[in-house]
């Protein structure tokens, strides 16, 4: 990612392509598209977001002759936190406590999970 750039929230296309080139490593377009998931856009598509991509500092390329096989320069955990923070902002009154209540009232975390949760906490204000 460019120096003193501050990361952008991705586009779901965008995100899509970044999850693939750090699961992947350095792709060719065609690569990138073996891994997209159905539907598969077209070549074209993937090229285009893929410079926009570029342009923003979050991929490079390395060429091959007439051919560019490009990779991740921005780190993954770098967007995650971001957007986790963006949700949290928008959608939870930025309470991360109002987070941790939603996903217990929609049973998407369990009790031991908590505790494991409350456990990370202890161990790291000691």
């Amino acid at each position: 990612m460019k120096a003193g750039r501050k990361p952008q929230i991705l586009t779901e296309k965008e995100a899509v392509i970044m999850n693939i080139l750090w699961d992947n490593g350095p792709l060719f377009i065609r690569e990138i598209l073996e891994h997209y998931p159905e539907p598969k856009p077209h070549f074209n598509t993937v090229a285009t977001t893929v410079r926009i991509l570029e342009s923003k500092g979050y991929v490079d390329h390395e060429e091959f002759g007439p051919s560019h096989r490009f990779r991740a320069i921005a780190g993954k955990e770098v967007f995650r936190n971001r957007s986790l923070a963006e949700v949290i902002r928008n959608y939870f009154g930025n309470s991360y406590r109002n987070v941790v209540s939603a996903l217990v009232e929609d049973e998407k975390i369990s009790t031991d999970e908590l505790r494991e949760i409350i456990e990370i906490i202890e161990k790291k204000n000691k």
